[in-house]
């Protein structure tokens, strides 16, 4: 079975050697360097809130079963125009795919973009973390299927030559910048909320910045876990991050409803210790630890009360902190 490829516990090392330093890498890692800060003069909140109500201002009173191909509206003549390039299907809720990467388009780590389809000569966006590494050439994302979704029962159905449209400003608060220096790193996360996670993972700097990285992912089935499993085993084996991680990247996988070797919701799993006892850790320190947190916005409710009882402060683009939340998702 694919997920018996990742024991929940296992960890496996991974650190870039000095060949890493041929051409290809040398331009990839330059994207990095030529990375624009979006909006500086907003606060996170502030970003959230202006991409969201773009969003809301696009989406049309109807839904139709498939993407409709319209003459390109003034409304969308700032937005890039990229083509579908793969996609794949986990579940009957879950879904990835690619699509091409205009060059001058330019995100960090972490980051979401408005993204979304031509509909009735308007276009439809919705936020969506970016999935895929900065140096990659193509765009990742992670995609929940919702049948009555104005977006999502349209997008579940695109096909590789399909274009798909993308606001060229990324914004977002799960950012290494936004957190205070640390020892660990937990990147808690739920359903699609792993998102903005397989970006970090990918990215070689998060290793630089912590000694761990713990991945503590939380889904209803076992079968919705293939992705963040899969970006997880990518990390590993890869012939460069593969190094970084070694010995820093750990994996914790639950579900809550069917048998698992991990079962329980993240929030209990730290209330009660289960999760630190399963590792083999100490529980949480406001001193060492940092968190990243993207999920369901019960979840990361609970989870600013629990952090704010222990001591941790949250962070922004303005202050760092002990912990970050991406707002556009958990304030809605």
């Amino acid at each position: 079975m694919f997920l018996d490829k990742l024991p929940a516990d296992e960890i496996v090392p991974f650190t870039f050697k000095v060949q890493y330093r041929r051409p290809v890498m040398v331009r990839t890692l330059s994207l990095r360097t030529c990375a624009v800060k979006v909006m500086d003069e907003m606060d996170d909140t502030e970003r959230a809130a202006e991409f969201t109500g773009d969003a809301l201002e696009m989406e049309p009173a109807f839904a139709t079963a498939a993407p409709v191909k319209q003459a390109p509206s003034k409304k969308s003549a700032s937005l890039l125009r990229e083509q579908v390039l793969e996609i794949h299907h986990y579940t009957d809720k879950l879904f990835s795919f690619r699509t091409t990467r205009t060059q001058s388009f330019r995100f960090q780590s972490g980051q979401f973009a408005m993204i979304g389809l031509e509909v009735a000569g308007r276009p439809l966006l919705r936020a969506y973390s970016i999935c895929s590494a900065y140096y990659d050439e193509w765009l990742e994302f992670f995609s929940i299927k919702v049948p009555e979704g104005p977006l999502t029962s349209r997008l579940q159905h695109i096909k590789p030559g399909d274009e798909i449209l993308i606001n060229p400003k990324p914004t977002g608060t799960l950012l290494l910048g936004n957190l205070r220096a640390g020892k660990r790193l937990f990147l808690l996360a739920t359903g699609t909320g792993f998102a903005p996670f397989a970006s970090l993972l990918r990215d070689p700097d998060i290793y630089e910045a912590f000694d761990a990285v713990y991945i503590v992912y939380g889904c209803r089935l076992a079968a919705e876990l293939e992705y963040a499993t899969g970006v997880t085993i990518d990390v590993r084996e890869h012939e460069l991050l593969g190094e970084l991680a070694a010995d820093k990247l750990h994996y914790y996988a639950s579900v809550t409803r069917e048998p698992y070797h991990h079962q329980g919701r993240i929030t209990d799993l730290i209330e009660n210790g289960r999760l630190f006892a399963d590792l083999g850790v100490p529980g949480l320190d406001a001193q060492n630890d940092r968190v990243m947190i993207c999920g369901n916005p019960d979840m990361t409710a609970q989870l600013r009360a629990m952090l704010g009882a222990r001591d941790f402060l949250e962070g922004s683009s303005t202050v760092p902190g002990d912990f970050v939340v991406e707002k556009a998702f958990a304030d809605r």
